[in-house]
């Protein structure tokens, strides 16, 4: 990749040793004394081998939204618990809870296949910058420009993806001023191959989430198969694990205080760069927001779930998910205040102003501020309506299906290259999946009541943000008995929440679908075209944003002096840390490693600290094996490092000076959940499952024979022909 940029330029080491998502690619250009310093035991060209593209880093893959890491060469993956918590529900029943009890394929004829599951390994990345800008057409309005760059990302896309079993992005840095094209190959068959009770994947719960001292089990092993041939395949008997070039052989001494680890993976999104105007409105708007709705539909799914046991299952995966938004939208909020980041990048911000005004090349990154400050204005007029219509189509399960169904009709209309990305052929496979998968997430009361939420929200909206679809369905003054039976009627007369006749539709043109006549498609139809004109304005601002954001990121950057690593986009990245502890108030200080007598402690035999019968006898025995640390005299289960993670980086690889797994990152502490926004290096903690404790489950708990003769833990022959 070429050195154009100052934000991908590193000097000889950047200022704080935690600090900076990298890419692959920026690792190369660190100092290697500085990196051996650290406690880099292995050449950086053995990390990533520009060459060849590839490197001990592809060893860590892409997890649809997770990170997890290969453990094995017979394509064993570790991630975390909550990562294939839909595969561990798509096979539970009330007869058969695997999420209560867990599972463990003692053959790998027992391992569980998991629908619309992938795994993506990373192949190759090539600067796409001059492509994708040399596609926008001279003197192209905001909403053109973001169409000519949309339409040659799809191009690049194709073409990357003539290759079989092959999946491709375009990922924008730092808004526009570098576009990257990224080449994976995409494995389709994953399997269950041991997910801990849930008791010990989720110990602690809601309550532990986000904190520390934490004694969470957060992981699962999966497993990749190909054909025969070794190309990636579908689900079949006939297939065979996938024969992984890079992976992590576990370290079974662990860590202690001070340790270098890395930690490898697949952030999601950061807002570094975003101006203090913009931070400001997640912190006054976005956030309390969140708290506020998910809050409530929290409560609906709890006490609906609660009723009967189908639907506890049913609602489980979708209130993980809102319980961790809702949660990190009150550790968003505390940080922004505790360390003033808004104020502090405004003082940010006014100082690289005053040093542009001095600087004439860099006139135009003041316009371009002055630009973006005055479109945040703007959008910040329809906050409210945004926010409510995005839930709407996203949070309950009833109407977003319908308009999928909607659009998926209307788009399915066009030229592949004309559609939305999401509706392109390249996606159709993954919707199938989703259609088919939602069916298992699906619990009607609990839906319609949060359906019911929504739209009481929505009908209290001002005449400016006033939602069309739902006055035009339900009526623009809210009544609870009025309104319920509407939704009632809704729901009984449709029949999208039926998987077949679902999956009927999803082949069927926007006139069949209409002619069915089926009242939530028609509110389907009716939100889609709202949910259209939404996306068409976000292209425009999107539009608007790599034209102004570069020019104002190049006089940030050129003032900065020094490396920037460009915000997390859900590529492949790696951030050096070491083992620590952190002060998260005057007079306390948390020491960096937690233990199983930590995990007995908090026991009370009540969620969410309910340890498993076969757990605790085995602690209470002191069956430690050989697992036990003897500074801690007890079985590490959870660490704690001054890694720079985010959301993504659940279940990547926290690995040693060489290359050996130490650990499974799955959370970051209360103190550092503004993380996103700026680092802190004295509370960015990240917080990693111990691989001794991960091996003291297999080995006294489970004793998982061939699983961890497989992983070359127990001596013996590896038992590859039975796994």
């Amino acid at each position: 990749m070429k050195k154009t940029l100052l934000l991908l330029s590193l000097v000889a080491a950047p200022a704080l040793a935690g600090e900076g998502k990298w890419t692959p690619q920026q690792i190369l250009e660190l100092d290697p004394a500085w990196l051996k310093a650290q406690g880099l035991q292995v050449p950086p060209k053995r990390l990533w081998d520009p060459k060849r593209g590839t490197g001990l880093l592809a060893g860590a893959v892409n997890v649809g939204g997770c990170t997890g890491a290969f453990i094995s060469e017979s394509g064993l993956i570790i991630t975390n618990h909550h990562c294939v918590f839909s595969i561990i529900q798509e096979h539970s029943t009330p007869q058969r809870d695997l999420i209560t009890q867990g599972f463990l394929a003692k053959s790998r004829e027992e391992e569980l296949p998991g629908k619309g599951s992938r795994i993506q390994v990373p192949r190759s990345f090539s600067d796409v910058t001059k492509e994708m800008f040399a596609a926008v057409p001279a003197g192209a309005d905001d909403a053109a420009r973001q169409k000519a760059l949309e339409r040659k990302e799809k191009e690049l896309i194709a073409e990357c993806e003539k290759r079989p079993a092959t999946r491709c992005k375009v990922a924008g840095f730092d808004g526009g001023l570098q576009f990257v094209l990224i080449d994976s190959v995409e494995l389709t068959d994953v399997r269950l191959v041991y997910a801990p009770p849930r008791a010990v994947g989720e110990y602690g719960g809601e309550e532990d989430n986000w904190m520390w001292p934490r004694h969470t089990g957060d992981f699962s092993i999966v497993r990749a198969y190909t054909a025969p041939d070794g190309s990636s395949a579908t689900y079949s008997p006939r297939n065979v694990p996938y024969k992984a070039e890079f992976f992590f052989p576990l370290a079974t001494e662990g860590v202690k205080p001070d340790d270098f680890v890395m930690v490898l993976g697949y952030p999601g999104l950061t807002f570094r760069a975003l101006l203090a105007d913009g931070m400001a409105e997640r912190q006054a708007r976005y956030y309390p927001r969140v708290i506020e709705v998910y809050g409530e539909l929290i409560r609906i799914l709890e006490e609906e779930g609660e009723k009967e046991p189908a639907g506890k299952i049913a609602v489980a995966s979708h209130l993980k998910g809102l319980h961790n938004r809702y949660k990190n939208a009150g550790g968003q909020l505390a940080g922004l205040k505790r360390g003033r980041i808004v104020e502090k990048q405004r003082e940010a911000e006014a100082a690289v102003a005053a040093w542009a005004e001095k600087r004439e090349e860099y006139a135009g990154a003041l316009k371009a501020r002055a630009e973006l400050l005055s479109l945040q204005a703007e959008k910040a007029k329809t906050f409210e309506r945004e926010f409510l219509l995005d839930s709407v189509r996203g949070v309950v399960k009833a109407p977003a299906l319908a308009v999928v169904l909607a659009r998926l009709a209307q788009e399915r209309a066009k030229p592949d290259l004309e559609r939305e990305p999401e509706f392109m052929e390249r996606e159709l496979p993954r919707l199938k999946d989703k259609l088919e998968r939602e069916q298992k997430n699906f619990f009607a009361p609990a839906d319609k009541r949060m359906f019911l939420a929504l739209v009481r929200r929505a009908q209290a909206l001002g005449e400016g943000e006033r939602i069309a679809a739902i006055d035009k369905h339900f009526g623009r003054t809210y009544s609870e008995k009025g309104v319920s039976a509407k939704l009632d009627a809704l729901y009984a007369g449709s029949k999208v929440m039926e998987l077949a006749e679902r999956q009927k539709m999803a082949g069927e043109t926007e006139a069949q679908l209409r002619a069915r006549e089926d009242p939530l498609l028609d509110f389907g139809f009716d939100l889609a075209a709202e949910v259209v004109a939404l996306d068409e304005l976000r292209d425009r601002r999107a539009g608007a944003n790599v034209r102004l954001m570069p020019e104002w990121r190049r006089a940030v950057l050129a003032h900065a002096g020094k490396p920037v690593a460009p915000d997390a986009n859900g590529t492949l990245r790696v951030t050096f840390a070491k083992v620590k502890g952190y002060a998260p108030r005057d007079g306390a200080f948390y020491t960096p490693q937690t233990t199983l007598a930590g995990v007995m402690e908090k026991h009370t035999g009540q969620e969410p600290f309910d340890v498993p019968e076969k757990v605790a006898a085995a602690a209470e025995a002191k069956k430690y094996g050989p697992w036990v640390d003897k500074r801690l005299k007890d079985v590490p289960v959870n660490f704690l490092a001054d890694a720079d993670t985010t959301g993504g980086n659940s279940g990547s690889p926290t690995v040693n000076g060489k290359g050996q797994l130490v650990g499974v990152n799955f959370d970051r502490v209360w103190e550092n959940v503004s993380n996103d926004f700026g680092y802190n290096p004295d509370v960015a903690r990240n917080v990693s499952v111990d691989v001794r404790y991960v091996l003291w489950l297999l080995d006294q708990v489970e004793d998982a024979d061939g699983l961890l003769r497989e992983l070359g833990v127990r001596k013996g022959p590896k038992a590859q022909e039975s796994r």
